[in-house]
This record gives structure tokens, sequence and C-alpha cells, in this order.
């Protein structure tokens, strides 16, 4: 069967790739094109559907703690790609002449992030008279097939020279610092820095004694590269931090590394982890993998955490036979620091539906508050991070329409409002970070 070109971007790519072969390299040449227009027109819609959809926010995207959030919730996208298109809908409103740009698709996604970064905060030394030109700079090298995102940062930089205050240089600008820590797809973590001349200073002293290459005992050169020495120091770094220094408290505890594994996973013997469980369904077979588990980062290999557990303080925590812990001195208004442990071993950080907040960042809600006489026991307690907390104190129109139940696999349930589900089904504390 043949293709005709009109069809091939208005149409579905499945089985498509058997019928291209009917077409001319010039006519894939052109295809191609329309199809990258068309990924640029309705990433413009999708940005001005979003902003839209943020000023005027309704119960589900309240509960999904922000658009961006939502977006990915019912999307294949990331949760923070989700964010992004958020951010970059909000951050044009105030700059209308990049905007109608975007709008027409003559400028792409990233540069419009790059462009709207320079106008939200241009160098200090610039006037306010001199933004619309320099707009007009950045567009002009933003836009058309020749764009590139090494033209518009040359322009960005070159705009930050001319304009540069002789109040603060650059170099120590702590004002520009940022940290991205990111972790991929395939369970590892991507950090990317921007520092003043001071922090990376003290950053490069203290890796220095840490990232030289070390010989072998018997003399063979150390075969790292830079940069894997460089990360085996900051490994050390960390690790040494975490052990002496004084750190103070995070989420009610010190920071330090935690690992939750059943007990019979951290055996010697690996048969007793592959005993298989009864089949009592999907989730029966997901909870009982044989790994560990880690508040941030999720999945850990059995053989690491028996690793960590030679060398560890030990925590039990008592499971009944659903995976909930059992109750540990209830009693006090403020939750104890064994519950907090135990509610993080059953929550595995906020539990409410589609949330990926972690453990450190979440609060101990009592379900019944305990000025009405709710106890502070786990099965009147769970895990909220601060945003889905004060939506069930304290946002207005918000309280009381979600609820919240212990079911009988002493695991927290929430039952959504007539506006979100009419039939109102309960659904399963959020499993983002269940192993």
């Amino acid at each position: 069967m043949s293709v005709l070109l009109s069809d091939v971007v208005s149409g579905s790519a499945v089985g498509l790739r058997g019928r291209l072969w009917g077409l001319s390299a010039a006519e894939l040449r052109t295809a191609a094109i329309e199809a990258s227009s068309e990924i640029l027109r309705l990433e413009a819609v999708r940005v001005a559907v979003v902003d839209e959809l943020s000023l005027r926010p309704d119960d589900q995207v309240i509960a999904s703690r922000g658009v961006g959030c939502w977006l990915a919730a019912n999307t294949m996208l990331q949760i923070r790609d989700g964010k992004k298109i958020a951010a970059l809908g909000a951050a044009l409103r105030p700059f209308p002449a990049v905007a109608a740009r975007f709008d027409v698709g003559d400028c792409s996604f990233e540069h419009a992030v790059l462009i709207v970064a320079f106008c939200e905060s241009p160098p200090k030394g610039m006037p306010e008279e001199a933004l619309p030109r320099c707009i007009d700079l950045l567009l002009a090298a933003a836009s058309g097939v020749e764009a590139t995102t090494t033209k518009v940062r040359n322009v960005i930089a070159t705009l930050e020279r001319v304009f540069e205050s002789d109040e603060i240089p650059p170099a120590e600008d702590i004002d520009r610092n940022e940290l991205r820590i990111a972790s991929t797809l395939n369970g590892r973590v991507v950090v990317r820095g921007d520092f003043d001349a001071l922090t990376g200073e003290m950053l490069l002293s203290a890796l220095s004694n840490l990232t030289m290459p070390t010989p072998a005992p018997d003399g063979t050169p150390d075969a790292r590269s830079a940069a894997k020495r460089t990360a085996d120091g900051f490994t050390e770094l960390i690790r040494r931090y975490l052990d002496c220094a004084k750190t103070g408290t995070d989420g009610g505890q010190r920071p330090h590394v935690n690992v939750h594994i059943n007990a019979r996973d951290l055996a010697e013997h690996r048969d007793c982890a592959a005993t298989p469980s009864p089949p009592d369904g999907v989730g029966a077979a997901v909870s009982d993998l044989d790994v560990g588990h880690m508040p941030w980062l999720g999945p850990l290999s059995v053989s690491q955490t028996r690793l960590l557990g030679c060398d560890c303080f030990l925590s039990t925590v008592l499971l009944d036979d659903h995976g909930a812990p059992l109750d540990a001195k209830p009693g006090k208004r403020l939750v104890s620091a064994e519950q907090r442990v135990a509610l993080i071993a059953r929550d595995k950080g906020c539990a409410f539906p589609g949330c990926a907040c972690v453990p450190a960042w979440t609060d101990a809600h009592h379900i019944r508050h305990w000025a009405n006489g709710g106890p502070t026991v786990m099965n009147n307690l769970v895990l909220l991070c601060r945003s889905h907390h004060r939506l069930m104190h304290r946002k207005a129109g918000f309280v009381g329409k979600w609820v919240i139940r212990i079911g009988v696999d002493n695991k927290p349930w929430f039952i959504p409002p007539p506006s979100i589900d009419p039939q109102q089904h309960p659904r399963p504390a959020n499993t983002t970070f269940k192993t």
C-alpha cells in the first residue's frame, strides 16, 4: 500500500515504516521538516493550555501539587518535564514578544527558556530601557533553521559582558550559584553546578587530596581517569561529612543514608530471600522482591544492601501480615523517632496518591486531629508532604474533601471528593517508592 506525503504528518505512525518506501528522498525530507514544524506548533499549544490551567486550577490540579505534576501524572512526561512546561508558560506572560515568536513556532522550547531566563535575571548593569533591544537580539539568534543553542548562549554571554557591573564581578556573584541534582532513567544521578570562585576554591581544596592518582602497592600507576578520580573523591567527601560533621536534622533525624529491606532478604543465604511467597496478586509479588529500598532513589540491590549492613546502625521495625509496621510508643502528640521510622517503612514518603515526595520532606499527619481526640498511633498517622499536609489543614475549599482511612491492610487509603471521582472509589497510598 502506498502512502501520500500529505498523510505522513497528519496520520498515525502505526505501520508507517513499512509504507515509507513509496516516498522519494525529497519527499522524506519534506515530511521530516513538516513533522518538526508540527511538533513546535503542538509544543506551543501545550504550553499555552497548561499555563491557562495553572491560572484556573480545579480540584485535580490542586491535588497534584500543581499543574506540572498533574500533567506528568496524566501523560508519559516526567515530573521535571511537566514542571518545565508550566514554568515556561508563566515566564512568557511578562514578555509578549518572546511569547509571540514561540507561539508561531519560530523559537524552540529550549531557546525560549534561555531567553526568558535572561529577561528575568538580566545583568545588574543593564538599564531597563535596554531590555527590548536585548530581546530582539536574542530572538534573532533563536529564530530560523540556523538557530542553535550555542548562538543563543553566545549572545547572552556577550550581553552580560557589555552590561557587566563594577559592583560584583561575575566570578564573585553568589546569586548566580546553582546546583542541580537529578536521577536518570537507569537509576543513576546527574549533578550539574555553577558556583562562584570562592565556593569553587573550597570544593577543589576539599577534593584535592582525595582525587590525586594513587599507585597500587606494587607501583602500578593509577588507571582511573581524572573524572573517575574526582567522582571517587566526591563520594569519599560526602561519606566523611555524614560520618563526622554536625549535620543538624532532616525530617526529624540527622541526615544519613537510610536503606529498608526485609529481614529475610538481608539473610546471609540468598535462598532465604528467594523463597516464593503465596500468590496474593501483583502487589504481593512486587513487595517481596529481593531488593533494598532507599527513600531518595528507590531500589538498591540486595548485595549492596548487605554490604552497607556490615557497618551500620540497624533498626528493627516489626510488620504485620500485610507489611504494615506495628505501633510503637503511642500516647504523645508529637511523633516519636521510633514511630517516624515505622511510618517511613510503611509509606515510603508522602502517601498521597501520585505524590513523589521523599520521606525527609514529609510531616506526620494525624488522620483524626489530636485536638479532636485522635491518638498518636500508627493507625491514626500518615506521612504527607508539606503541600498535601497544608491542603488537608488550611487550603480554602479543600478541607474535608479528601478523606483518609486506614484499610484492612493497615495502610492508608484516600477517598477523593465527588468533583474528582463521582463514585469516590478509595485509592491506595502512593506506591512510587515501593519495591
